[in-house]
């Protein structure tokens, strides 16, 4: 027999030291400002770091097409030139100056980047009509099955397509010093075309890449963190009554046994897509709302915060029109901020490998309750939630829960041992530290 292989790591990107804990919360500039500016968004870049936030996450900053424009507005994911800033944002010196001031709070600034489509009045349309793709008729097409007749797709096949990309990509990492992208549908774009790119954009500075997408394969050699599409729906349907709390507990077998743990996946229970397709957090949780939200946040995954959650997420936001965030102190927000700084002052509740798996803890009443454990030699976070909207009493098998802690929301101590019993109210959580 050969030698066998002693060292395999087929996952080849490093997640940077700075986003061992990190939170991403995602902008919205037409709608986060009454003015829907660049400018809107620096003044409130310290109020965003308060909630525990450390990369912004700007929605596309490219002017966006009039042909085929839906409302009045238009859809950012129109992009009419990658290579231009939207003037009903600002300008480029108003850029500048959102950026460096996130820099200066040690914020990183991702910005969202559209790769498969274009608008149908972008210059490359006429200049290289060969880059786009074509129907059974020979026509531009819009992505198929899908209703978005304001774009058509791009074809990957093309190497001037790719290499423009690339390029374009290149000049806001040089030229605006941003330190990553959010991609638009990553998985409709051939995933050696980001490990071409995640090369040469790497080759300025190291960047961050998230992929609106769900494959482990995407990490690979290109991606830091996809979505977890799968996490969002399945506790979708568990707060509607849809789906038993087994499903959650499939999510994260197959989270921990399929997934390499250098991944980061993106855990939410809003964005731009469900706020304006699907409904607010309101909408979408109900009663297990704030349950989810901590499991969101203390649990595997990197949080996400969709501007306007913190102030009561109170509206679907129009997409394409103006429709300002109301912005409010709130509960909600209150909730983040705390869950967050919980989060970074635990090394096990960091992100991917920086952190702690969840470990299963079984209870007397698995078919409502979800409780598990995260710990190393020094550290112990043990979470109990209550996912149904009755009240239960619950005891805990093996030992792994044992123990002095201290309750999160209370402050009081509390000691496990085989025999405690815990009761929680319908949808009720209780998240436990050790002392």
């Amino acid at each position: 027999m050969g030698n066998s292989v002693t060292s395999f790591q087929p996952y080849k990107v490093t997640q940077p030291e700075w986003s061992s804990h990190a939170v991403i919360y995602q902008v919205n500039t037409r709608q986060f400002s009454n003015e829907g500016k660049f400018a809107g968004v620096t003044e409130q870049l310290s109020r965003i770091k308060s909630l525990g936030a450390d990369i912004i996450w700007l929605m596309p900053i490219h002017p966006i097409g009039e042909v085929e424009r839906k409302g009045k507005l238009g859809s950012p994911y129109a992009v009419k030139d990658y290579m231009q800033i939207n003037p009903e944002f600002g300008t480029a010196d108003d850029l500048h100056t959102l950026i460096k001031t996130a820099h200066n709070l040690s914020m990183k600034v991702i910005i969202d980047w559209v790769p498969n489509h274009s608008a149908w009045d972008n210059p490359l349309v006429e200049k290289y009509p060969q880059w786009y793709a074509k129907d059974y008729k020979g026509d531009f097409r819009p992505s198929p099955w899908w209703d978005w007749s304001d774009i058509i797709e791009f074809d990957y096949t093309q190497v001037g397509l790719r290499n423009y990309m690339i390029q374009a990509m290149r000049y806001w990492v040089k030229e605006f010093d941003i330190d990553g992208f959010r991609h638009d549908v990553a998985g409709y774009v051939p995933n050696d075309f980001w490990q071409q790119a995640r090369c040469e954009l790497d080759a300025i500075k190291p960047v961050f890449m998230l992929a609106e997408w769900e494959n482990r394969d995407m990490h690979e050699r290109a991606f830091n963190m996809t979505y977890a599409w799968t996490w969002n729906e399945t506790m979708h349907e568990i707060a509607m009554g849809k789906r038993s709390l087994d499903s959650l507990r499939k999510y994260y077998s197959w989270n921990e046994r399929s997934w390499p743990q250098e991944a980061y996946r993106m855990t939410f229970v809003s964005n731009h897509d469900k706020n304006a397709w699907d409904g607010t957090q309101y909408e979408q949780f109900g009663d297990a709302l704030e349950a989810s939200i901590v499991l969101s946040v203390i649990g595997e995954g990197m949080p996400l915060i969709h501007n306007g959650q913190e102030a009561g997420e109170t509206k679907r936001l129009a997409f394409f029109e103006r429709d300002p965030i109301e912005w409010q102190e709130h509960e909600i927000g209150d909730l983040y901020r705390e869950l967050i700084a919980l989060k970074k002052s635990k090394v096990v509740l960091g992100n991917g490998e920086y952190g702690a798996r969840m470990i299963q803890v079984p209870n007397n009443a698995m078919n409502k309750v979800f409780s598990f454990v995260r710990h190393n030699t020094d550290e112990k976070v043990f979470v109990v939630i209550n996912f149904s909207n009755e009240s239960v009493n619950t005891g805990f098998y093996e030992t792994l829960f044992e123990g002095d802690y201290i309750d999160f929301t209370t402050g009081q101590h509390h000691t496990f041992s085989a025999n405690t019993q815990l009761s929680l109210g319908p949808w009720q959580y209780k998240i436990f530290v050790k002392r």
